[in-house]
């Protein structure tokens, strides 16, 4: 694999996220040897969705289960 902004070699990484939360979150990425260009999976889906000209879902309040209009229609 070679970086997108110098065309160096990506090699796998651990990464470790000690700000963001509690406890240390432990993640692989890929990382330049040469300008540190760091590529996890979260930017991969966003680099794509960009590319693509596609607009990304926005998140909306979780449907209620059909059930519950089923109970008021008997009540």
């Amino acid at each position: 694999m070679t970086c997108t902004r110098c065309d160096g070699l990506m090699v796998t990484d651990d990464l470790i996220d000690l700000q963001e939360s509690y406890h240390p979150m432990r993640l692989s990425a890929h990382r330049c040897l040469s300008c540190g260009n760091v590529v996890d999976t979260l930017i991969q889906r966003h680099r794509m969705v960009q590319n693509s000209h596609l607009h990304p879902v926005p998140a909306s309040a979780p449907e209620k289960p059909f059930l519950f209009d089923l109970i008021k229609l008997t009540a």
